[in-house]
């Protein structure tokens, strides 16, 4: 035997093995059909059931998070419908700031069931928010699949329990906005990105942008027509609604900075609150990726890049709102999965064929802190579907109260922003009105039929969020029906300052600004009762005039 051979035969017998699913011979098998070798990674079907069975419970107990998603997209939607709603000045055609085709989309599920359910509207707008939340199981599906095909199952496991688990997801996967639109395609073209699938990958990408988060329309032009054409049929003239946001948001058009502003620390915050240490971990991605270049360069870094470059772009804008940051919500469990999948190779020596004593803790460590973080994120969305859960179930109390007779009005003050949408108003009720409560910002209208509905361009609109003198009911004494937030405070509620009113139904509604901060954000066992502070909500009838 010679010198060279025995040294080559210690050396082989000295070397760590190479097969740990990520070298080239490992992806060679993985990608052999299936009658060569049995494929590895997760199946369809866990991935596609425990996602169902969570997103099914999003679509039935999720808040309405944003007035937004009530006045420029259930509100429209629900005129398209029923030929009744509000509209903002976003949908005059003099500013006409938002797409129509994003509605119609919706409209093919909501029309059907406009046509099953008859007058009971609420059953409608729960079957959107079921087919919102199958769009999001299919997506995050593909992702999973995709994910353990090229990196293993267990890290593929990770991101499929914070999709299941983490607040940002839950809320967001079921909201009606094209935020959480952008966030299934950006989902789904990362999902064909890493099947190698690419030009699907850019098509649904493409599309994201074009219908959700019009910020890169230029070089998508088919589908961008689409969108024009849409337009001109409900607008009555030729116009981009893409162009016409981008130029309000974007390209200084426009005072979007009137609906507040906020500093750079927002997201960092909303980040937190959504994701715990999740998000943490997503922001160190970029420090890992040294430690484990062969499993996640170039394809995952790639994919997880969206997180930086989307919260460098809207932290520089001035107006902040939490739901800016959906698109990218899937890429933050992505990206904090990876560096927990990626801990134990921290404390690993590549010269050792032996694992040290850190590494086996890294690695015993991985399950406790994915549980710690998932255990915060069912604290937190616990703590607001139980403190913020009141309108909605308020709203929904309406059904049971056809006594208070046919052409009735229903009143709401200050408690605009929680309005749920005319789709939990039930026929009996004939107007819905804000009464003045001390807002001066300008409020949205009934959509007027008179005017040509939605090609109007009513005069009472205007972009630089005064309020008009038409948006109030005058006389208070013509409501029926009263909506009210009762928080306790020194200062007394219409609803128990006045003799004239019955209480019909009141749940409790966290007060925000009395309650700490740690205790209102994530549910805390026998504390969150016990720290919080609690107002009313309520729905209130006018006593008839003999009983008053």
């Amino acid at each position: 035997m010679s010198l060279s051979s025995a040294r080559q035969r210690r050396a082989t017998a000295a070397s760590p093995p190479t097969d740990d699913g990520y070298s080239k011979e490992a992806k060679d098998r993985r990608r052999r059909p299936s009658g060569e070798e049995e494929e590895e990674g997760i199946r369809w079907f866990l991935p596609f059931l425990a996602l169902g069975l969570l997103r099914h419970m999003s679509a039935s107990s999720n808040l309405i998070h944003d007035c937004d998603e009530v006045f420029n997209y259930w509100e429209p939607l629900h005129f398209l419908l029923y030929r009744s709603g509000f509209q903002t000045w976003e949908y005059s055609s003099n500013f006409a700031l938002r797409s129509y085709l994003y509605l119609f989309i919706h409209a093919l599920v909501a029309g059907p069931a406009s046509m099953i359910f008859g007058e009971h509207k609420v059953r409608v707008f729960y079957s959107v928010r079921i087919f919102l939340g199958l769009i999001s199981t299919i997506t995050e599906t593909v992702l999973v699949v995709a994910l353990s095909r090229k990196y293993g199952k267990r890290l593929a496991c990770y991101v499929l329990a914070m999709l299941c688990l983490t607040s940002g997801c839950f809320f967001a996967s079921t909201s009606f906005l094209p935020s959480s639109f952008s966030m299934y395609a950006v989902t789904l073209s990362s999902a064909l990105f890493l099947l190698e699938n690419y030009a699907a990958a850019v098509s649904v990408a493409a599309a994201g942008v074009i219908l959700g988060w019009p910020f890169s329309i230029l070089v998508f032009l088919p589908v961008t027509v689409l969108s024009v054409i849409a337009d001109y049929y409900c607008y009555g003239k030729w116009t981009a609604s893409v162009f016409n946001l981008l130029k309000y948001n974007v390209f200084g058009g426009g005072e979007s900075h009137l609906y507040g502003t906020e500093g750079p620390s927002f997201y960092f915050k909303n980040g937190f609150n959504n994701f715990n240490f999740a998000f943490i971990l997503a922001l160190l991605f970029l420090g890992f990726v040294p430690f484990a270049r062969k499993k996640y360069v170039p394809d995952l870094l790639i994919v997880v890049s969206p997180v930086y470059i989307w919260l460098a772009f809207m932290s520089l804008q001035a107006h902040k709102e939490e739901r800016f940051l959906y698109p990218i919500y899937p890429l933050i469990c992505v990206a904090a999965a990876a560096v927990i999948d990626t801990f134990p190779d921290f404390f690993h020596d590549k010269y050792s064929s032996e694992q040290s004593i850190f590494e086996k803790i890294a690695k015993g460590l991985r399950p406790l802190i994915l549980g710690f973080i998932l255990c915060a994120s069912h604290s937190r969305t616990f703590s607001m579907l139980n403190g913020y859960g009141a309108p909605i179930q308020i709203y929904q109390h309406l059904e049971h109260h056809e006594d208070t007779g046919p052409g009735s009005v229903l009143c709401v003050g200050s408690e605009w922003h929680r309005y749920p949408s005319s789709f939990f108003i039930p026929s009996y009720i004939s107007e819905v009105w804000w009464i003045d409560d001390g807002f001066r910002g300008l409020l949205p209208f009934p959509f007027n039929e008179t005017l040509g509905g939605t090609t109007a361009a009513p005069s009472y609109f205007n972009d630089k969020n005064k309020a008009s003198d038409e948006q109030y009911l005058k006389d208070i004494g013509a409501c029926s029906l009263l909506v009210e937030l009762d928080l306790r405070r020194p200062y007394p509620s219409r609803g128990s300052a006045l003799s004239t009113w019955e209480t019909l139904a009141a749940l409790p509604f966290l007060d925000r600004e009395l309650s700490p901060a740690l205790y209102r954000s994530f549910f805390i066992p026998h504390r969150w009762q016990q720290n919080n502070v609690f107002g009313l909500y309520k729905l209130l009838r006018r006593l008839p005039t003999d009983q008053a």
